[in-house]
């Protein structure tokens, strides 16, 4: 089976067009080698792709003969990703809670006591 035709099978992607542009952008390895769309996968290769800003490592199992249920997905897949992969990205996460979305207007009162206690604190220690 091709290679974007089994992530979408497995569900790692919507549409089989996105699993094709993620390929075509390098996105996706198979036993470490970058690969095109149309790359043939077997049974125990090992597929390494991006997406969402966490690197999936998995082990084909078998190849599904359609798209499967979210259920029926483990059968055809190990996935043996890193949880530092997950933990990484719920610190981005939390980072990213604090500031405020562009084009959301001017800084509220507390935003603005925010940024002068962070001025003052920036100044004292430069002396």
């Amino acid at each position: 089976m091709r290679i974007d035709k089994y992530l979408w099978c497995i569900r790692y992607y919507k549409t089989r067009t996105l699993a094709t542009t993620a390929c075509k952008k390098g996105q996706v390895r198979v036993n470490q080698e970058i690969v095109k769309p149309s790359r043939e996968v077997y049974p125990l290769d090992t597929i390494e792709l991006r997406k969402n800003q966490i690197n999936y490592k998995l082990t084909v199992n078998d190849i599904p003969e359609s798209r499967v249920g979210a259920k029926l997905v483990d059968i055809y897949r190990t996935d043996i990703t890193p949880k530092e992969q997950f933990q990484a990205q719920e610190l981005l996460k939390y980072s990213k809670d604090y500031y405020r979305k562009k084009g959301v207007g001017r800084p509220t009162k507390k935003d603005r006591r925010d940024i002068d206690d962070f001025t003052d604190e920036a100044s004292l220690t430069e002396i």
